[in-house]
């Protein structure tokens, strides 16, 4: 069943997360058979409290291969690259199973 991550990231220096983290992880994402969805830089908070943040969706055949992409080495070196970039909230979404 398809899983998704959803990111929330609040970047305090976009150029320099632009030019290395962001890059770095797309390569990752596709290696790990991920697909993005949805990278905005803005999105617009219909309801709730506004935090400031990017959102960023990526598509995963499973569960399982999203958590290898998250806990992989080669995105443990590449999540350094955001350090005192970002503030990064991270969701981990499953499909429910048919009912």
């Amino acid at each position: 069943m398809p899983a998704w991550l959803i990111i929330r990231a609040r970047v305090h220096d976009r150029e320099a997360f632009v030019a290395g983290y962001a890059p770095a992880t797309a390569a990752l994402v596709t290696k790990f058979g991920g697909v993005y969805l949805v990278r905005s830089p803005r999105p617009e908070v219909l309801e709730g409290t506004d935090h400031g943040g990017s959102l960023v969706v990526s598509q995963w055949p499973d569960r399982a291969a999203a958590l290898a992409f998250w806990n992989s080495a080669e995105y443990a070196e590449v999540k350094r690259l955001r350090d005192g970039l970002a503030d990064v909230e991270v969701l981990l979404v499953e499909e429910p199973p048919a009912a």
